[in-house]
Parts: structure tokens; C-alpha cells; sequence
């Protein structure tokens, strides 16, 4: 599978801003997919998974009410809504597919996920 991600760039805080990820390559609707990001010298964070129905999603606390994470299968994509993005949301964000092989609030662990985009970069100014 290949991902690739878009729709980063710089955004006030309260604003909104939507990443996208399109994947290729193998059967979409067979993976769950998920979101997570990264600052320099910090490790990557998860922020969002959704399963390959698009029927189950789970969040991290710090983006829980403010994040969005949703999936279009016919379009073999997967979607990030920030709303009322803060500072601290500024980071790299990565997109991933997982295989289906457990239940969906351990694909909240990195090494659930075999393929990862490239990254997008989100500012939040203040």
C-alpha cells in the first residue's frame, strides 16, 4: 500500500484545516487506517484511528472533541478535520495502514500499522 498525504499548511488557532490521504496499491476497505504525528527529537504520537469500515474510531485526549478522523472507501481515502487546532498541535502529521488483526483500540500503537505516508506538515499559530 501507498499513502500519500495532503492538506498541511499553516492555520490560526480556531481555525480549521483538513489532511487527506490517498491510498493505492492493495484493497482499501482492508485495512484500518489511522493518524498519528511527530515534533522533532519527540517520539511519534497517535492521534486518530478509524476501522476499515468506518463504523469504529478512537482518539487520543488531546484531540478527542476537536478532531475529526474519517474514511471514503470508494475514493481509497482517508480524512483528518481540525477543528480548533491549537499550537500544540503543530507537528508532522503521518497517515498509516494497518491489517486487520485486532481489536481497534490497539491500532493506537505504532507497530500496528505496516505502511506509512511521507508526512505533512501542520503550523497552528497563535
Amino acid at each position: 500500500v501507498q499513502l500519500q498525504a495532503s492538506g498541511g499548511g499553516l492555520v490560526q488557532a480556531g481555525g480549521s484545516l483538513r489532511l487527506s490521504c490517498v491510498a493505492s496499491g492493495r484493497t482499501f476497505s482492508s485495512y484500518n487506517m489511522g493518524w498519528f504525528r511527530q515534533n522533532i527529537g519527540k517520539e511519534r504520537e497517535f492521534v486518530a484511528t478509524i476501522s476499515w469500515s468506518g463504523g469504529g474510531t478512537n482518539y487520543a485526549d488531546s484531540v478527542k472533541g476537536r478532531f475529526t478522523i474519517s474514511k471514503d472507501n470508494a475514493k481509497s481515502t482517508v480524512y483528518l478535520q481540525m477543528n480548533s487546532p491549537k499550537p500544540e498541535d503543530t507537528a508532522v502529521y503521518y497517515c498509516a495502514a494497518g491489517p486487520i488483526r485486532s481489536i481497534l483500540s490497539n491500532y493506537r500503537r505504532r507497530e500496528m500499522y505496516d505502511y506509512w505516508g511521507q508526512g505533512t506538515q501542520v503550523t497552528v499559530s497563535s
